[in-house]
């Protein structure tokens, strides 16, 4: 975790286990990944598993493309450039990130095969180049309209464009970064290979390397962002969103992919479902403030994860192939040139012009297509539902109809209650006399248990009197005698 985290007293949430492959953060388990690493992980371990392979394909003649995606202060920057320390010892400084390894990498190659080689480096790194980047007309060598090509012929030249293009790269604190990259930064390496055959003639092979470090996205109310900082950040999260949008449409064959929407993704448009090899590493913060970004980035990670792209080896070149594909370009252009300077309100030759304009009517044809797509879908549902409101409707018509019999019935059953009482009244009537009448009969029952007690107590009573009689005649008997 970062300073700021544990300034917070966040705690971790995230578990990895690398060699099942697996990320949990808290109860959620991510396992759709071809590697995870832990936070102890070097960037060399990193660049030898995951990018010398890499390199070693596009020094054969693929393209390749890596980029770093990720929420803003997770370690996106450090591991495609390496830490901020001495830029001079690339190759002994073990925070060296991905790029000057590659560089370091595919110079090593090149001295070991002893072969005529040309590289040239494309930076992309400023907001302004971007935004000045046209896409007027097809490239077919991949380079953008106002992006320029720079020869390099040893590291030392590479280096030195690499810390020009840190320099001017735009960074910012903020609270959650304090060293955020307010900027997406593309450095593509072309690598053109000339061999000579055993019958003495020259074939040239070509390989590229896209780096990408894509600038963090950004919960704004989070960061803090305000003003320019705040419209910066704005400006990255659309672009991640649309890179997002690409991605899904993908992952889910959609009849058209909204690649047109962003100039990043015009410029990652072959590394995102076309001929070329391309990873992703995803970056996350293990700290429990960061739990939602984190599972976006996984879930990001887990969708462009099924995405299929379709590698193809550069075809090689002979040498007069070559130049005559670049001779037939330097005409295209020298005819672009005059078009232009006759002011004639068309700024390109016929052949160009009808180039872009069938282009164009691609891209629209797709957006027709999609739409239509949409389209057929909206009547499918609409007849769906009004389906479903019929069914309902009959429903509703048969549910009417059995809650009027049931008000009917229920209007019968009080008129019958209405009668009932004076019934219920006379049997509560009969039933008091009957209680009544069992009562006298008890009472007589008593009465007559009484009268015969009485009577039993009247006989022995008249026994006594009869017996005291006796005695007292006896005695009066006894006396006078």
């Amino acid at each position: 975790m970062s300073d700021m985290e544990r300034a917070d007293n966040a705690t971790s949430v995230v578990k990895v286990e690398e060699k099942k492959m697996m990320v949990t953060c808290k109860s959620k388990t991510f396992s759709a990944f071809d590697k995870v690493y832990g936070p102890s992980t070097t960037q060399e371990r990193i660049y030898a598993e995951m990018v010398s392979p890499q390199v070693d394909r596009v020094l054969a003649g693929y393209n390749c493309t890596l980029f770093a995606y990720g929420q803003t202060g997770t370690g996106k920057t450090y591991t495609m450039e390496g830490g901020r320390g001495e830029r001079s010892s690339y190759k002994d400084d073990p925070t060296t990130g991905i790029i000057p390894r590659a560089v370091e990498h595919i110079f090593e190659e090149l001295e070991k095969s002893h072969v005529c080689d040309t590289l040239s480096i494309h930076p992309i790194q400023r907001p302004n180049q971007l935004s000045g980047i046209n896409f007027r007309r097809p490239v077919k060598k991949g380079i953008p309209i106002n992006c320029c090509e720079l020869p390099v012929k040893n590291r030392s030249e590479v280096y030195a464009l690499l810390k020009r293009g840190a320099e001017k790269r735009t960074t910012a604190a903020t609270l959650m970064n304090m060293n955020s990259s307010r900027s997406h930064s593309i450095f593509i390496v072309s690598v053109v290979i000339r061999e000579n055959t055993p019958n003495g003639e020259e074939l040239v092979k070509q390989g590229k390397l896209n780096l990408v470090d894509l600038a963090g996205s950004e919960h704004i109310g989070r960061s803090g962002a305000e003003g320019k900082r705040a419209k910066e950040a704005g400006n990255i999260n659309q672009s991640l969103l649309t890179l997002g949008r690409v991605i899904t449409a993908l992952t889910t064959s959609a009849p058209h992919v909204p690649y047109r929407e962003s100039k990043l993704t015009r410029l990652l448009q072959d590394s995102l479902g076309g001929s070329t090899i391309t990873s992703i590493i995803a970056t996350l913060s293990p700290a429990s403030s960061n739990y939602e970004e984190s599972i976006s980035t996984l879930e990001y990670a887990a969708r462009a994860k099924s995405i299929r792209n379709h590698p193809e080896c550069n075809q090689k070149l002979s040498r007069k192939a070559l130049l005559k594909e670049y001779n037939e370009e330097i005409e295209k252009l020298r005819r672009d040139l005059r078009t232009a300077r006759e002011k004639n309100g068309i700024f390109l030759s016929q052949e160009s012009y009808i180039a872009e304009k069938t282009e164009q009517l691609q891209e629209l044809e797709g957006q027709l297509d999609a739409a239509i797509g949409k389209l057929q879908k909206f009547i499918e549902d609409q007849e769906m539902m009004d389906e479903q409101y019929r069914e309902l409707y009959h429903r509703n018509k048969r549910l009417e109809a059995k809650l009027r019999q049931r008000v009917e019935e229920l209007d019968d059953t009080k008129k019958v209650c209405h009668k009932k009482p004076t019934i219920f009244q006379a049997r509560i009537t009969v039933f008091d006399q009957q209680l009544d009448l069992e009562d006298w009969w008890a009472k007589e029952e008593n009465l007559s248990q009484l009268i015969a007690q009485n009577k039993q107590v009247v006989v022995a009573a008249r026994s006594k009197v009869q017996t005291w009689l006796l005695f007292f005649d006896f005695s009066m008997i006894t006396t006078v005698f």
